[in-house]
């Protein structure tokens, strides 16, 4: 968490309480809800890639021309790496950084559902009829088939 929005979060009096790795519940004043941090997300897979190449850190450190410490904190989810980082530690694994980011977007995905509010908990008057949120035909063809077939059920 930056100074800055330490600064905010105390100004309107919220917490952040880690809930499980990558995901932290933040709570203000008559509301709460989880916030899914992508740094943590991104360090997980960086570390399971490198851990499953039977790599150590020193070594991608190395050729990634990054300092072992950092690639550590990134790996830890405590740094923010810039995309000119994330290449440089993606081409040290030998892995396209477009695989990294999706194997991250599928993680992010499932950590989503995982802290999406049951439809029990959601107040009567907050729900939105199906017929509100996707309207008959609105699909396109361009959806997964087994995307539209998990919509169709």
């Amino acid at each position: 968490m930056t100074a800055r929005s330490m600064y905010e979060a105390k100004k309107q009096n919220v917490r952040h309480e880690p809930i499980a790795r990558g995901v932290v519940k933040t709570s203000a004043p008559g509301r709460e809800r989880q916030m899914i941090l992508l740094r943590q997300l991104l360090g997980d897979v960086l570390r399971r890639l490198r851990v499953r190449q039977g790599r150590t850190l020193r070594e991608v450190s190395t050729l990634a021309r990054v300092s072992l410490g950092y690639l550590s904190e990134v790996e830890r989810g405590q740094k923010e790496a810039s995309s000119e980082l994330l290449a440089s530690i993606c081409g040290a694994l030998g892995v396209p950084l477009s695989q990294v980011l999706r194997e991250v977007s599928d993680q992010f995905a499932l950590a989503e559902l995982q802290a999406a509010p049951v439809l029990a908990d959601v107040p009567e008057h907050e729900r939105l009829a199906l017929s509100e949120t996707v309207p008959p035909g609105s699909i396109s063809d361009s959806v997964f088939p087994e995307v539209k077939d998990m919509v169709a059920a």
